[in-house]
């Protein structure tokens, strides 16, 4: 499979680009979460450009190969909405297929709720609806408890000097143990640390945890979710309460739940064969 890397210029910065496929077929961008970059989605991206899709998955900014802007008022998600965006008008597409883990299942939802018209699907993994995010935060201790890490990601310096520590210890060892044992082997760990011991990359990381606590964006007229939806959930999540996936339903026009009894956080990873056929149908390829 031929990959090409590219940077594109949007909203400002410009963002690599890793890119595969047939650029006549359908466009779906696969936007990575924290701690990833593109190559979170190395078991998808060959998949679907086998299919017939035309491939983009970013580093999005202060990742890896990507600009990093200094200011953590560079990371709210308007602006990183915005970004994808862009993304979409670089490709001279009119529409696009967005899939979303993590962090930038949070990016996918709000890009949706901002810019409906150009996407053609939507597909978010293992994060919620910001209603329900939300909603989650103010009700419920038990997501309080296992959203800590936010918290201590407000503190200047620190999370950096920690987490460096031990070639990455806490960093690679927060993968491993809220995942499915072998989900993550050591030669891929390596490639994380590389991506994560570029230059201003782990501070631009953890800017986007510093940004959702410091900008509320911008007010919308509605939260609704107008393009279809497919939402992608592992339940043994270590990091949010399962119940949050069908509660975002409620946000959608169009919604569908697959819901993964046996997978964590890290579905995409971990049931890679089941999510990368979810993906290519609930967009409307026929791959058979």
């Amino acid at each position: 499979m031929k990959i090409d890397h590219r940077y594109v210029a949007t909203n400002g910065v410009h963002l690599h680009v890793v890119e595969a496929g047939d650029q006549n077929g359908p466009l779906v961008i696969l936007l990575h979460g924290f701690p990833e970059f593109w190559y979170g989605w190395r078991r998808q991206i060959p998949f679907l450009a086998e299919r017939g899709f035309w491939v983009w998955a970013p580093d999005q900014r202060g990742y890896n190969l990507s600009d990093k802007p200094r200011e953590v008022a560079a990371y709210n998600v308007d602006v990183l909405a915005a970004d994808v965006a862009g993304l979409i008008r670089a490709s001279g597409r009119s529409r696009a297929v967005l899939v979303g883990h993590d962090w930038g299942a949070m990016v996918a939802w709000w890009t949706a709720i901002c810019y409906p018209e150009l996407l053609s699907h939507l597909i978010v993994s293992n994060v919620p609806h910001s209603a329900v995010m939300r909603q989650a935060l103010r009700d419920s201790w038990r997501q309080r408890l296992k959203s800590w890490y936010i918290a201590f990601f407000q503190l200047p310096y620190l999370p950096e000097l920690l987490l460096r520590r031990g070639n990455w210890q806490a960093m690679a060892g927060a993968l491993q143990r809220s995942s499915q044992p072998g989900t993550f082997s050591a030669t891929e760990l390596e490639e994380y640390r590389r991506a994560w011991s570029r230059p201003w990359a782990l501070t631009g990381m953890i800017n986007w945890y510093r940004a959702v606590a410091r900008y509320r964006p911008a007010r919308r007229p509605s939260l609704r979710v107008t393009p279809p939806t497919l939402i992608i959930w592992g339940a043994q999540d270590a990091f949010l309460e399962v119940e949050m996936a069908s509660r975002s339903l409620d946000w959608c026009d169009n919604g569908r739940l697959a819901l993964f009894d046996d997978a964590t956080h890290w579905v995409q990873h971990e049931k890679a064969a089941e999510v990368n056929e979810m993906i290519a149908r609930f967009a409307g390829v026929n791959h058979d």
